[in-house]
């Protein structure tokens, strides 16, 4: 399957998954605020920011990597509102969780969860998530 496939089947994946966090765990229940809220988990911005803090601390395996630069080099120029760097490494998270969903449905939802965990922590700065973005 093509790395844009894959980004394809992680993205509703990564949604759907974000969308039942927020419902079932954080008990948001009006539409708004689910909407506000599920941006801040799956935008490029922050699927850029959660794929740099897997980078970094090195959390992924080689398979996963392997599928992350597929996504990162095979999408197209990117949108109006994020820059390409941004969009290209969006497109790779993608491409990883839609890879590990069919490969390891565990270990993807795994990854999520971290992800999950990670932009729940804050703006990346040390700063409350709730204090930058919305109150809920």
């Amino acid at each position: 399957m093509n790395g844009l496939t894959l980004a394809y089947i992680g993205d509703s994946y990564f949604e759907l998954q974000v969308r039942l966090y927020l419902t079932l765990e954080m008990k948001l229940t009006k539409v708004d605020d689910l909407h506000k809220k599920a941006i801040q988990f799956t935008s490029a911005v922050a699927q850029k920011k959660i794929i740099d803090h897997f980078l970094n601390r090195q959390i992924l395996r080689e398979d996963e990597l392997d599928d992350y630069k597929r996504g990162r080099n095979a999408s197209g120029p990117g949108r109006r509102n994020v820059d390409a760097q941004t969009y290209h490494m969006a497109t790779g998270f993608e491409t990883m969780i839609g890879g590990l969903y069919l490969r390891n449905k565990v270990r993807c939802d795994e990854i999520i969860r971290q992800a999950i965990e990670f932009i729940e922590k804050g703006d990346f700065h040390g700063e409350s998530s709730e204090k930058n973005n919305v109150k809920f």
